[in-house]
């Protein structure tokens, strides 16, 4: 049976860049509350990339307010260095978290609890807070496209969240399905050893430029626009392109981002189209392994009862706020979905409910 809730000016849902920057700033303003993980051990998402992706080549991981990261070796695998930071970092500033929390619901009180929401944990447990900050993020949403035929593939399949490295591809025919960062990412290491297929919907535009902070600000003014318009909140990657990194020059000078459009069906033995494709003219090929580099989507589902959607599919925000729930924010959401778009919604978000509370 659920238990009696504990009353708190807030909750945070998600011990993740986001929801790590808003337990700091709400700490510092003083706001009642609690740091809900779903995690066994601190890290976030990070604690679970695959071992071969290093500090050197990950996109990026801006520092926590408050406390920077330290240096660490270009080597050292992103999962571990990320997440011996989160886990000093949640000690030092000392961050109220409770885990492993699996949050089951979010619901609007009633009776005694009206004016506040109810979060509710899958053992039962619940809280009742004045204002909820979402940090969940999508590391547990990943994303399979569908195509005909994909049900009868003989060999395997598995998703960015599955990869755990290349030497378990080592040798097999893999198809790489995806366009973003991370599929260029996993293409290069599979390709050094197995036999590589990149297929994507759409050409990839790799960027020659600079990303300066003008560009990164163009980029999520898109995706904050999608935002406020109900629609989902489509990645900041997809509108930034691929940087060019001398590995990805070096790949594609053998060849291996020579791309093809993505398959009209997937067969018992691999992928195929109906009509010819690419300059061989091809109609078929032969696969071991698909791998789906097709993203994630944002892990809400626990947000239902509060009926949020709107008609184009979305959730409307303005700023970190839910438009039709204004108690509940959402951080690391559509145009906070990088690390410092992460730290930044931490902060907004604890600007609002500092008001909220009349503080």
């Amino acid at each position: 049976m659920p238990t009696d809730p504990l009353l708190l000016d807030a909750v945070v849902v998600g011990a993740g860049q986001a929801g790590l920057s808003a337990s700091w700033h709400l700490r510092r303003s003083g706001v009642e509350h609690l740091l809900l993980d779903a995690g066994e051990a601190p890290g976030g998402a990070w604690r679970h990339r695959w071992p071969t992706l290093t500090m050197a080549t990950v996109n990026g991981v801006h520092d926590l307010p408050g406390a920077a990261m330290p240096a660490v070796d270009p080597v050292a695998p992103a999962a571990e260095a990320v997440s011996a930071y989160f886990a000093a970092y949640e000690r030092d500033q000392q961050l109220p978290v409770v885990r492993p929390v699996a949050v089951r619901s979010v619901r609007r009180g009633e009776g005694a609890l009206a004016g506040r929401l109810v979060v509710e944990a899958a053992d039962g447990r619940r809280w009742a807070a004045r204002a909820v900050l979402n940090a969940t993020g999508t590391w547990t949403r990943p994303f399979w496209p569908r195509y005909p035929g994909q049900e009868a593939f003989a060999g395997r399949q598995l998703h960015t969240a599955d990869y755990r490295g290349p030497d378990e591809l080592a040798g097999a025919s893999v198809v790489v399905v995806g366009g973003g960062i991370s599929a260029v990412q996993l293409l290069v290491e599979v390709a050094a050893v197995a036999r590589t297929t990149w297929v994507t919907r759409r050409p990839p535009v790799f960027r020659d430029e600079p990303f300066d902070a003008d560009a990164g600000r163009r980029a999520v003014a898109l995706v904050e626009e999608r935002v406020r318009a109900g629609l989902p909140p489509g990645s900041v990657v997809s509108v930034t392109g691929l940087p060019w990194t001398p590995a990805l020059r070096a790949a594609a000078g053998r060849g291996v981002l020579d791309r093809l459009p993505v398959m009209d069906r997937v067969v018992t033995d691999g992928i195929a189209w109906d009509a010819p494709v690419g300059p061989d003219g091809l109609t078929h090929v032969a696969a071991d392994v698909l791998l789906w580099c097709t993203g994630f989507r944002s892990a809400l589902d626990h947000l239902t009862p509060l009926h949020l959607r709107e008609p184009g599919g979305g959730i409307r925000v303005e700023g970190t706020r839910a438009v039709r729930e204004p108690r509940l924010h959402l951080l690391g959401h559509g145009p906070s979905a990088s690390t410092v778009g992460a730290n930044r919604a931490g902060r907004d978000a604890v600007r609002e409910v500092r008001a909220l509370l009349g503080r």
